[in-house]
């Protein structure tokens, strides 16, 4: 072995490497983009959980009590409200999380320690907001103090908070899981499919086909979409079927509304796909740009980390994935039962990232060879 000619092939290969800027964007920046999203934006000690309260006693524990779990930073008191059932219309939105209800005998089960003197529905759609409310479970609170009743004989300690989930009392992983399946897996087929796309006819001649024929730039662009459409609707019934008959995950709303949801989301994510094919020239670069717009999307959306615990810049660059819209869309209306029109603005703000990417795209695009 001649280890001049190994050294040729190595500098060789370190200049090639200089010359294709993405490849040395992607080799500085996934490290940079794990670092600062692991370690600003990740945070699992929630805080912030858009909550509700419905204080029936109105007393001065009672007021103790709401202002304690207020400092505890874990709950934001954003509504009061006057019955239950207002409740179960806000939860179902998906406008709070958490509700914390005081009832009218609060002082009595305040010296009567073998009863929960308090209670918490949590949304159990999300495993983050169930953790948190078993953080309130332990919270210590100075109001909750039982005195001399909690010593005497005979009596059983129990927590003084009782924890409801609605939506998943069982407590399942897979009630959780399978919803947000639906939008990840949908990232990262649909984006990596069309990503290639436009790349794909270049590198094999067809463009010089495409040049040929009196097709617009909108009209190549809108073709190379629609048959992703149908293959994303058949892994969406393929992931329903399966949640169904393997992990008994129900599909509480509208059948209709889930797909309605999802065409709009493929629709967002093909976008986001052609768009990335404009800008690659090959298609290894669009596989790596493809996959440099999935990492954030699963880190920040709320699928693999509590939302609420991230700080508020990392909160509103989320706002801007499809992902993060999509799975409180598709969790409202297969878990909460909710409908579209309760949950028009995440519905809303998919069109506009379809509209704006797409357009990007076809102005992108240009029907020629380089």
């Amino acid at each position: 072995m001649s280890l001049a000619r190994l050294l040729a092939v190595v500098r060789k290969e370190l200049v090639q490497l200089g010359r294709d800027r993405l490849t040395f964007a992607m080799i500085v920046g996934i490290p940079t983009l794990q670092l600062l999203l692991f370690g600003f934006a990740i945070n699992l000690d929630i805080r912030h959980l858009p909550a509700a309260v419905l204080d029936q006693a109105n007393t001065m524990h009672s007021r103790e009590l709401v202002a304690e779990l207020a400092s505890s930073q874990v709950l934001d008191f954003r509504r009061v409200v006057a019955a239950p059932q207002e409740i179960d219309a806000a939860m179902r939105r998906g406008e709070i999380s958490v509700a914390v209800v005081i009832p009218q005998d609060f002082e009595t089960r305040l010296a009567r320690p073998d009863r929960p003197a308090w209670q918490v529905v949590v949304d159990g759609s999300d495993q983050s907001v169930q953790a948190a409310a078993r953080q309130l479970s332990a919270f210590p609170l100075a109001s909750l103090d039982y005195g001399a009743a909690a010593n005497r004989p005979g009596t059983r300690a129990v927590p003084s908070v009782e924890i409801v989930n609605f939506y998943n009392p069982e407590r399942r992983a897979p009630i959780n899981t399978v919803p947000g399946l639906i939008g990840v897996i949908l990232a990262m087929t649909m984006v990596i499919f069309t990503a290639m796309a436009i790349v794909r006819e270049r590198e094999r001649g067809n463009m010089e086909m495409l040049i040929a024929t009196p097709l617009s730039p909108f009209e190549l662009t809108i073709g190379k979409v629609l048959p992703y459409v149908g293959i994303g609707l058949v892994q969406v019934t393929l992931i329903l079927l399966l949640g169904e008959l393997v992990f008994d995950v129900p599909v509480r709303g509208s059948l209709l509304e889930v797909y309605l949801a999802a065409i709009v989301y493929i629709a967002a994510m093909l976008s986001l796909g052609v768009f990335i094919s404009t800008l690659a020239d090959s298609q290894f670069q669009a596989m790596q740009m493809a996959f440099f717009t999935f990492l954030p999307q699963i880190l920040l959306s709320g699928f693999m980390f509590p939302y609420d615990g991230m700080p508020r810049a990392a909160q509103w660059l989320a706002e801007i994935f499809p992902l993060t819209h999509f799975l409180r869309l598709i969790r409202g209306i297969m878990l909460r039962d909710a409908a579209l029109g309760e949950m028009w603005h995440e519905l809303a703000a998919l069109a506009a990232f379809v509209v704006v990417m797409l357009s990007v795209a076809v102005l992108r695009f240009r029907k020629r060879l380089d």
